[in-house]
């Protein structure tokens, strides 16, 4: 009797965090599909393809967050001017990056294998296996709630955060320009400009 009732308990615990989960795999793996659909859309020109592939990611990930956590210090001696344009930029380059990462994987398979919700951070992690003929490699994305829809907030591949790769990137670019991000933004648009046209052509 006792046991039925911890189990009972457990099951009250479980189910919402367990529910929270699915609810964001199922997300997850609309979202992804989108971005493949499009690679494998082979009468889509490349300039097209890579707008709907950053559509998707400009909608899904919270690429202003991101793009704060990465300026670091810079952030709170730019004007309201800089950091509009700085935002644009930073969520034009994580596109970019997003998008020729998934280039490599568009026609493989995947498999979402597990998701568990953290409750203290109040983030879903879902892990994703890629398979292809010599192996497979997974991806672990951090997803979080907001405003009753999700976002993803952190990508992890191979254990590498892509968010605390990103802020050490752009601390050595700001190092070098004395953590002036209007001058980090015009270093910026010029990189954006030359991977889009790699993407595109």
């Amino acid at each position: 009797m006792k046991f039925c009732k911890i189990f009972f308990i457990y099951i009250l615990i479980a189910y919402p965090i367990t529910a929270k989960a699915s609810e964001a795999s199922k997300w997850l793996k609309t979202e992804i599909d989108k971005i493949i659909i499009a690679y494998q859309s082979e009468n889509l020109p490349n300039e097209n393809r890579f707008l709907m592939i950053e559509q998707t990611i400009n909608n899904n990930f919270a690429g202003t967050g991101i793009a704060k956590f990465v300026a670091g210090k810079s952030w709170n001696n730019a004007s309201k001017e800089t950091k509009t344009e700085y935002i644009k930029l930073f969520k034009r380059h994580l596109a970019l990056n997003i998008a020729s990462m998934m280039q490599g994987y568009s026609n493989q398979n995947y498999d979402l294998v597990n998701s568990r919700f953290d409750e203290k951070n109040k983030v879903t992690l879902i892990d994703m296996d890629i398979f292809s003929e010599t192996g497979k490699i997974q991806v672990t994305w951090r997803v979080k709630k907001s405003k009753e829809r999700f976002f993803v907030i952190d990508l992890l591949v191979a254990d590498i955060s892509l968010v605390v790769t990103k802020r050490s990137e752009f601390n050595s670019m700001l190092k070098v320009v004395n953590y002036d991000l209007a001058e980090l933004n015009a270093k910026l648009s010029k990189q954006n400009q030359s991977s889009y046209q790699k993407i595109i052509n």
